[in-house]
């Protein structure tokens, strides 16, 4: 029996105070946020337990927005929905002692963990919400249902949690995407907060699978970020010597300004420069990317890779060698057993643009 179950059983309303507790009903889940919410102060962060440092930062940055008297709810639930057939549901570390540990030293007020009959009682629902084209692309290629499912339980928990703001991490960037679309399309009174991918030390982003990996498949496993950060590092090697042609005295035109900053340059710098002028951003991203990746697949064990795509962050499609903007470049491998996913946020174009000016 929850504090609130308590409280109510011996005076018939609970009493006033900041909670920090485990609730397992939506009855307990109601009363504590109708006693220790505010109006404009409420959040929720979603998570399916094992919780690590990267949900602890996403409890924070809901802390800071919503204040020390702010309502800050952690969901503890691992949703069937978004599982397919051969994923690992059953296996699935559930570790609430842990997560509760977690949630409370970084700011929660509360941790709702209800039972998979709390969250469906009349079992598997029949309406479900419908991620759309973007839900069909790149992970819902890869894994059929899975967001509808999860758009499915993150409506529930919106309904059930009622809160003004929502923490998500960018790790998951797709899910994330769907779920602002789905709260815009759907208007869910509420906003969706994106908050920056936590990393260990030695690059690999958290991720509550990332457990499940030996000591050599860690190693390999270290090819999703490596991938990530030389694409990150070509562009802006690209953008720097691009900024260094502009720089030339008497030059207007890119083209121009390019050759000239090759000729001065040994051999091996000269290809950079011819690169560059090719204003190819996009291919040499991905390029990049793909050169870590296809060693990584020859390693042992081997990295097999499911997708690397440079997307548009708006739907998620490919873009265009030419894009200018915002970009988000993806990947999805397995190593061994556990299958793992990265992304990171880059901007294409937008230099040449401020340096030569729109129509060169």
């Amino acid at each position: 029996m929850s504090l609130f179950a308590r409280d109510r059983a011996a005076s018939g309303r609970p009493v006033r105070h900041q909670p920090a507790e485990l609730l397992r009903t939506v009855e307990d889940l109601h009363d504590a946020a109708a006693h220790f919410g505010a109006p404009g102060r409420n959040a929720v962060v979603m998570t399916m337990g094992a919780l690590h440092e990267g949900h602890a930062s996403l409890v924070r940055a809901a802390r800071e927005r919503v204040g020390a008297k702010g309502f800050v709810v952690v969901t503890v639930f691992v949703n069937p929905l978004q599982f397919g057939a051969g994923e690992d549901l059953d296996r699935y570390p559930r570790t609430l002692d842990a997560d509760l540990e977690v949630a409370f030293d970084a700011g929660a007020s509360a941790v709702f963990a209800p039972s998979v009959d709390e969250v469906y009682p009349g079992g598997e629902p029949q309406v479900r919400i419908t991620a759309g084209p973007m839900g069909e692309l790149l992970e819902g290629a890869s894994r059929p249902g899975h967001f509808d499912g999860m758009l499915t339980v993150v409506a529930k928990l919106l309904h059930l949690t009622a809160p003004d703001l929502a923490f998500f991490g960018q790790k998951d960037a797709q899910q994330l995407a769907l779920i602002r679309r789905m709260a815009r399309d759907l208007n869910f009174p509420v906003e969706i907060v994106g908050v920056p991918t936590v990393r260990e030390t030695d690059g690999l982003a958290l991720s509550s699978r990332n457990r499940y990996l030996s000591a050599d498949e860690r190693r390999t496993a270290l090819a999703l970020s490596g991938a990530l950060f030389a694409a990150r590092d070509r562009l802006a090697a690209q953008e720097a010597l691009r900024a260094r042609a502009a720089a030339l005295p008497g030059t207007q035109d890119r083209a121009e300004a390019l050759s000239r900053l090759g000729e001065a340059r040994a051999a091996a710098d000269a290809h950079a420069v011819a690169q560059a002028a090719e204003g190819c951003g996009a291919e040499a991203v991905r390029a990049a990317a793909r050169t870590v990746l296809d060693d990584a697949s020859r390693a042992e064990p081997p990295l097999v890779l499911d997708y690397l795509a440079l997307v548009d962050p708006a739907d998620f499609t490919e873009v265009a060698d030419d894009h200018d903007g915002e970009a988000i470049l993806a990947v999805a491998a397995r190593v061994g057993s556990t299958r793992l996913i990265d992304n990171i946020p880059l901007l294409l174009g937008a230099t040449m643009s401020t340096m030569f000016g729109a129509t060169q």
